[in-house]
């Protein structure tokens, strides 16, 4: 690898948000990242424009990789007639402005964008003020935010290699397959640091019973948590069920009840956790997806479906259906037997094996977020 043995500083700078999952994956370029500076002695500075308003500053500051949260004015237009949309057209072009004066003083060498309606503006005036934009899309098939970014793009970076055929045939050779950024941490696991934190203080744990984790996203999915509660004699029976419910639903959640282990949110000790369990009942965000994929983790997957979403889910859960990483309950599919059923194919050792097997393969041999910010490092020669 090329080292930059000169004293100057390189800026990077990483644009997205509005959600966890257009954050935690350019959170893990940042460590990386950060991580090749230090092995070649050289100083970066990594700065990060998100939203103004939401979760993004709490999230990114979080992080000990970057040095600067920068909130500019973000607007997205939705799938249905809203009189927010016109509002945010004005959101946007705020953003636009804020973005390129932000860019204009700060001059870096490259800029990032991890996706998300909040992405868009910077992506926007890092081309008017020809820097390199790097966009990259998580789930199988591209977002309105990715289409237009990659007007922008110098290289767009891809999690499947499937993507490529869902972008404009002119973008094409500008996409470049590098897998779904996962953090650091989730490459060195400990199965009995998770059982620990989830077990250590409960004698209702059966260790002759496999882990279900569910998994709803950092804030919860209503419709697995109303699956988890309607069934929750039958899946303790079976299982010790570990249930990140998200906050929302925390406190309509049974309490007391033995072999079920309720947590609002799992962060710090989430790859432990996942690394725990036999098998993972979940939403199908890339995110998650991904870092069940790097544990080899087996998975029933409930995606969003519906007019609130483009479908990037189904997607996602399809292709690790098809790959036999995962059995997929779709519509209205998504309800109690359907459930029991799937899980009854997953307490089949030789099954589970063989979907954990499958799991591993998509993410085997692969460190997206090293790769990345390799690519993001030789921009900065």
């Amino acid at each position: 690898m090329v080292r930059m043995n000169d004293s100057k500083i390189r800026t990077v700078v990483f644009a997205g948000g509005g959600t966890g999952g257009h954050i935690y994956p350019g959170l893990a370029v940042c460590d990386e990242l950060r991580a090749l500076s230090e092995k070649n002695n050289q100083k970066i500075k990594i700065v990060w424009l998100g939203n103004s308003s939401g979760m993004d500053k709490n999230l990114v500051e979080k992080s000990a990789s970057v040095d600067l949260f920068v909130g500019i004015p973000s607007g997205k237009f939705r799938r249905n007639f809203s009189l927010k949309n016109f509002i945010d057209l004005f959101k946007i072009f705020a953003g636009l402005v804020k973005s390129f004066f932000v860019l204009l003083k700060l001059r870096p060498q490259v800029l990032f964008s991890k996706g998300g309606f909040v992405s868009v503006p910077p992506c926007m005036a890092a081309s008017f003020l020809k820097i390199p934009v790097f966009t990259h899309e998580c789930d199988f098939t591209p977002g309105l935010a990715t289409r237009l970014n990659s007007k922008f793009a110098t290289k767009i970076l891809v999690s499947y290699k499937e993507t490529k055929s869902y972008l404009p045939s002119d973008k094409r050779d500008k996409a470049l397959v590098t897998g779904n950024p996962v953090r650091p941490v989730f490459y060195n696991t400990n199965p009995e640091e998770g059982k620990k934190f989830l077990f250590s203080d409960r004698s209702d744990y059966n260790p002759q019973k496999p882990i279900l984790l569910v998994l709803g996203g950092s804030l919860g999915a209503h419709q697995i948590n109303e699956l988890v509660a309607e069934n929750l004699d039958w899946l303790t029976e079976r299982f010790n069920v570990v249930h990140q419910c998200g906050a929302k639903d925390a406190g309509s959640m049974p309490t007391n009840h033995p072999g079920y282990f309720l947590h609002p949110f799992i962060y710090k000790e989430m790859s432990d956790v996942i690394s725990a369990a036999d098998i993972v009942l979940s939403r199908a965000g890339a995110n998650s997806i991904w870092e069940c994929s790097v544990l080899g983790k087996p998975m029933v997957l409930i995606p969003l479906c519906g007019s609130g979403t483009r479908g990037d889910q189904v997607d996602n859960a399809h292709f690790f259906e098809e790959k036999g990483a995962a059995v997929v309950l779709l519509g209205e599919y998504a309800e109690a037997d359907y459930l029991k059923s799937a899980l009854e194919r997953m307490s089949d050792p030789t099954f589970r094996m063989n979907a954990s097997i499958a799991s591993k393969s998509l993410s085997q041999g692969k460190r997206p977020a090293r790769k990345i910010a390799e690519l993001v490092w030789e921009a900065l020669k």
